[in-house]
Order: C-alpha cells, then sequence, then structure tokens
C-alpha cells in the first residue's frame, strides 16, 4: 500500500495533506479512487498517475483538488 507516495509529496503537500500511519490507508484509498484503479493494485494505481501526471502542472492540480476533496468526502 501507498507505495508511491514518496513519489506524490508535493501533490500531498500542494493538497495540504499530511500522510500519517493514522491517515495512510484513507490517502491510498482515495488515490485509488481518484485513479478509478482497485484498492490495493498499487502498481496499476502508479502507472495511472504517471501517465495523468507526465509533466502536466494542471493536472498535478487538479489532483490535489481532488484528492482533498475525496478525502473530505470519507470523513463525512
Amino acid at each position: 500500500m501507498s507505495c508511491y507516495f514518496r513519489h506524490l509529496k508535493d501533490i500531498l503537500a500542494a493538497a495540504g495533506i499530511v500522510v500519517t500511519p493514522a491517515n495512510r490507508k484513507a490517502v491510498d484509498e482515495a488515490f485509488h479512487r481518484v485513479t478509478g484503479v482497485g484498492y490495493k493494485d498499487c502498481p496499476a494505481t502508479w502507472k495511472k498517475l504517471k501517465q495523468d501526471l507526465a509533466g502536466d502542472e494542471v493536472a498535478r492540480q487538479r489532483l490535489a483538488k481532488r484528492l482533498l476533496a475525496e478525502l473530505n468526502k470519507a470523513a463525512r
């Protein structure tokens, strides 16, 4: 789980998300929902993220917003 977090620190920071042991699973699940990849399929999620974000700053900003929205939705 969350093997790709280290590559997405800038996106997590832009969303104001601090990953902790307590929220790590929720953040990972949010990444999976945003990418549309089934939970626990880390390689497929990372592949999709790399494709979607490659050199695209607007896509990175959009992902940060979507990720935060997913986390907020899940917290309700």
